[in-house]
C-alpha cells in the first residue's frame, strides 16, 4: 500500500479547506506507519513512554469516534481501545495488535465520520455536548480541533518514524 498524500486546495470553500486538511493529516499519519513491520509499529518511542506509531493510529480511531459518533451525532459509542480501567488502553499494545486490525478500525472511524459530518452544516451544533461545559460544538469547530490534534500527533509519528529508521520527510 502507499498512501497517496493530497494537500487541500488553495482556493476552496471553507469547508472544502477544513475537509482537506483533515484528510491530509489522516493521510501523513498513514503515511509515517508505511513499510513498517507490526513489531515496528508496536515500538515505543522512548521508554519509559508506551508511545508508538500503532498507538497513535488507535487513538486517532478512539479520536474520530469521540469527536463524530458521540459528540457531533450524541450516540453512545464507547470507547474502542481504552475504559475507565485503562485510560490509556490504545497505547498498551501485545503481540497479539495487529496494523491490519488497527489500520481498519481507524479507516472505519474516518468513513463513519465522513458519513455524520456530510449531515451537518459548519454552523451547525453538536448533538452531543462538551463534558466540561455542557454546551454543543459546532462542526467548524470540530474540524478544526480534529486538524490540531493529528497535527500534533503527526509531529510525534514524525520522531517515532525517525528513531525506528532513519525516515524523515514533511
Amino acid at each position: 500500500m502507499t498512501t497517496k498524500r493530497t494537500g487541500p486546495a488553495q482556493n476552496a470553500d471553507e469547508r472544502a479547506m477544513l475537509e482537506g486538511w483533515l484528510d491530509y493529516h489522516r493521510q501523513t499519519l498513514a503515511w509515517k506507519c508505511e513499510g513498517l513491520t507490526d513489531a515496528q509499529l508496536r515500538t515505543a518511542a522512548v521508554p519509559p513512554s508506551e508511545l508508538s506509531l500503532m498507538g497513535l493510529v488507535r487513538h486517532m480511531a478512539d479520536v474520530e469516534r469521540g469527536w463524530f459518533r458521540r459528540v457531533l451525532m450524541g450516540d453512545d459509542a464507547g470507547p474502542i481501545h481504552y475504559g475507565d480501567r485503562d485510560p490509556d488502553g490504545e497505547f498498551r499494545l501485545t503481540e497479539r495488535d495487529t496494523w491490519a486490525e488497527a489500520f481498519a478500525t481507524w479507516q472505519a472511524e474516518i468513513e463513519a465520520a465522513r458519513r455524520h459530518a456530510a449531515d451537518f452544516a459548519l454552523t451547525d451544533l453538536s448533538r452531543g455536548r462538551s463534558r466540561y461545559t455542557d454546551e454543543p460544538f459546532s462542526l467548524r469547530w470540530i474540524y478544526t480541533h480534529m486538524i490540531e490534534e493529528y497535527a500534533r500527533h503527526n509531529g510525534h509519528a514524525d520522531l517515532i518514524r525517525e528513531r525506528i529508521d532513519g525516515s524523515t520527510g514533511e
